[in-house]
Parts: structure tokens; sequence; C-alpha cells
């Protein structure tokens, strides 16, 4: 049996594919491992799967695009490995790093290539954005985050299998799998890597991306653990309840309707979060 696939979802990379697969291979080989690479063109119009073709590769075609999130789970889906390592097509990851994630592999669910290393191109406005999404992630997922969505990661098939429907299709799918496997008590290394500029044309638009990626971590965070999402708002509620209240009582002598849905508004999300909590716990075993 295979050990391990390699799942590369390409659109639009005639520039970096060529050369990644090359960086791969050559690193699989020095690991010493079985492997097979797969490439998931994602309904490109350059001649992405025409250089996917004559790289000794498994080509699946998407006669669309999909989204980068669709174009993994088709690769994961038609990989035969016990574990999957994914990586981008654009260069902008180090092949060289893979043995490093490898050799933690087989003691952990998932091992992320955190891109903290010496060398990290990543423009300004988009290491705030990402700044701020790692700090909210850790701060629910209540676990050390130094790279959320990285592309270079390698994890174990059936552990991603059970995420499939909370899984998106477009490029939250590593933000979405990193909240769910930690969220459901997954082992999680990290190893520091090198980040470069891509070959070609990014596809990310930073700001739209940023509110999807915020939505989404909510949206995962309440799916397995909504008592982190609905109290802290529950509270802040409650304080502005009896700071109005306060105000009501001491200046205006008068308790007003304003107090009043503050307070009922507080107690209602208290509630749906305990509700949800209850659910959860009641119907969702971790890696089922």
């Amino acid at each position: 049996m295979t050990e391990l696939s390699v799942v590369i979802p390409a659109h639009d990379e005639e520039a970096g594919l060529a050369g990644v697969v090359s960086g791969i291979r050559a690193a699989l080989r020095d690991a010493g491992r079985s492997f097979e690479i797969l490439v998931v063109d994602d309904g490109s119009t350059d001649r992405t799967a025409a250089i996917a073709a004559e790289l000794d590769v498994t080509l699946i075609r998407h006669a669309e695009r999909r989204g980068y999130g669709t174009a993994l789970k088709t690769g994961i889906r038609a990989a035969s490995g016990e574990r999957i390592l994914i990586c981008d097509a654009d260069g902008t990851y180090p092949p060289d790093a893979i043995p490093a994630l490898l050799a933690l592999a087989d003691t952990h669910d998932m091992v992320v290539g955190a891109r903290t290393g010496p060398v990290v191109d990543t423009p300004l406005l988009r290491r705030i954005a990402k700044g701020f999404l790692r700090r909210l992630a850790s701060y629910l997922a209540e676990s050390a985050i130094p790279d959320l969505n990285s592309g270079l990661r390698v994890f174990r098939k059936d552990a991603a299998l059970p995420y499939f429907p909370i899984l998106p299709s477009g490029f939250s799918f590593t933000t979405t799998i990193t909240m769910a496997l930690l969220c459901s008590g997954a082992s999680v290394a990290y190893v520091p890597i090198n980040y470069y500029r891509r070959k070609g044309r990014s596809k990310i638009q930073p700001i739209r991306e940023t509110l999807n990626f915020v939505i989404l971590i909510l949206r995962t965070i309440t799916y397995f653990n909504p008592l982190k999402v609905f109290v802290p708002i529950s509270v802040v509620l409650g304080l502005l309840f009896l700071a109005s209240l306060a105000w009501d009582v001491f200046v205006l002598d008068n308790v007003t309707e304003k107090s009043l849905i503050l307070l009922i508004g507080s107690l209602q999300l208290l509630g749906i979060g305990v509700i949800g909590d209850v659910v959860t716990k009641r119907w969702f075993t971790p890696g089922r």
C-alpha cells in the first residue's frame, strides 16, 4: 500500500507546477517512502494540464473551476495513501522542508509547515490580517496556532474524511481543517518553514477572503464549542445591561426598555450557547 499521497491543486499554475513536482519528488525519494503524486487541475485556462500530463503524475481534471478546497477534496478522495501531503503549485513552499514534516507524521494526526522561518515573503497588509485571524483562532481553539492556513501539511486521510461535509470549496479549506482537528482533540504539530514569492498571479482577493476566514472560524468553533462564541457575547451584553441599569436607576430614576432588551438578549444568547453545547456533546464524537 502507498504510504503517502501528494495532492497538488492547480488553477492556472503553468509557471510553477513543474518545479514544484520536481522538488517534491526529489524530497520524497530522499525520505525513502513509497508515494504517489496527484495533480488536480481545477479548470485551468493555460497549459497547467498539459504540463502535468508530462510529469509522470496522476492527473485529475475539473471541467470548470470549482475551488481550491474542492480540488483538494477530489485529490484526497482519489488518493490511495494512508497519509496525505498537500502542497500549492505556485512555488511558494520549499520541498526540502517535507522530510521534517514526515519525521513527525507517524506520531501526529497532522503536521503543518508553519510559515515562521527566516524567509517569509508576505505583504504587510496580509501579515496584519493573518495575525488577527491567527490570534482569534488560537483563542477560540484554546491552542497556540503559529500558522492557520499553511498550504503545506501532511495528515492522516482517515482523520480528514469525517470533516469533508464542513470543509469549504474555497481557500478556507486549510483554515477549517486546522480548526476542526484542533477542536476535536487531534494531535497537531508545527514545523517552521520558509515561504517564497509565488510564481504566476495570485488568485486570492485579500479583503473578501479575510472576511470569509473570520466567518468560517466563528462557524467552525460554533460547530465544535458554541460556548466559546456565545458566552463572551452574552457577557458583553450583560455588562452593557448593568451599565444601562445603573444609568436608569441613578440618573433617570426609571428602568428603560433598553436595559430590558440588553438583559433579555444576554440571557437568550447564553441559553443558545448552553443548548448548542449540550447538542454538540451529545451528538458529536471527535473523529467519528
